[in-house]
C-alpha cells in the first residue's frame, strides 16, 4: 500500500491532472490571481507555468513530497515559487498574510475539508480572494445516486477523492461570500465531472 501511495499514485494524479479540457478552467483561475498568493495542493505542477504578474509569489502547499519533487520541474524562470511540505488542514502561514488562495481539484480529496478551508480563511487578508475550480456534487438525483455509491471505492483508489462534495456549501460553511460561480459538467462520466469554478471572499 506504501508503495501504491507513495509511487503509483502521484504518476497517477500527474497523469490524470494533464488532461487537455482541464487548461482552460485553469487559465481563467490562475489569471484572477495577484499579490502573494497561496495554491493548496500544488500537486505535480501543472499550474506553475501559468502565473504571471500581477502574482508576486506563490506559495506551493503540498503534503505529498514526490508530488513537491514533480512540481519542482515544471517551475518557470522568473516567478519565485516557494514549497511548503505541509496540510491544508494546518496552514503554516500567519493570520491575513495572503491576498489569494488558489484551490484547482483539490477540495475533493482533502480529509477533513471544512478545516482546510477554515485554514483558507484564516491565513487570507480581508481583501483577499479565494479562486477556486473543483469537480463534485451534482444537481440530479440520479447522478448523485452515482456518486455516493461510487465515492467508498473511488477514495480508496485515487487518494481520498470524494466525488459528492458540495463545493459551494462547503465554501460558504466556512466563513465565506461566493461572488461568482460557474457550474456545469465537463465531457466524461456525469458522477465525475460536476464542475464549481468561482471566486469567493473572506465574510
Amino acid at each position: 500500500m506504501a508503495f501504491y501511495s507513495d509511487v503509483v499514485l502521484p504518476r497517477l494524479c500527474d497523469l490524470a491532472m494533464r488532461n487537455k479540457q482541464l487548461r482552460p478552467y485553469r487559465a481563467r483561475v490562475i489569471g484572477a490571481a495577484e499579490g502573494r498568493v497561496i495554491e493548496i495542493g500544488i500537486g505535480s505542477g501543472q499550474n506553475l507555468p501559468l502565473y504571471r504578474p500581477p502574482v508576486k509569489e506563490v506559495l506551493a502547499l503540498e503534503p505529498s513530497a514526490k508530488l513537491i519533487a514533480m512540481a519542482r520541474r515544471a517551475l518557470r524562470p522568473g516567478m519565485p515559487v516557494n514549497f511548503i511540505e505541509a496540510s491544508a488542514e494546518a496552514i503554516p502561514l500567519d493570520d491575513r498574510s495572503v491576498d489569494t488562495v488558489v484551490t484547482t481539484w483539490t477540495l475533493c480529496s482533502i480529509p477533513d475539508a471544512a478545516m482546510a478551508l477554515t485554514e483558507m480563511r484564516r491565513v487570507l487578508r480581508p481583501s483577499g480572494k479565494l479562486l477556486f475550480v473543483e469537480h463534485g456534487m451534482a444537481p440530479e438525483k440520479n447522478v448523485r445516486r452515482w456518486q455516493d455509491w461510487l465515492t467508498p471505492a473511488w477514495k480508496r483508489i485515487s487518494g481520498g477523492c470524494h466525488l459528492n462534495r458540495p463545493i459551494s456549501t462547503m465554501i460558504e460553511s466556512a466563513g465565506f461570500r461566493i461572488d461568482r460561480v460557474e457550474t456545469g459538467y465537463m465531457p466524461g462520466p456525469k458522477a465525475m465531472t460536476f464542475m464549481y469554478e468561482g471566486s469567493a471572499r473572506p465574510n
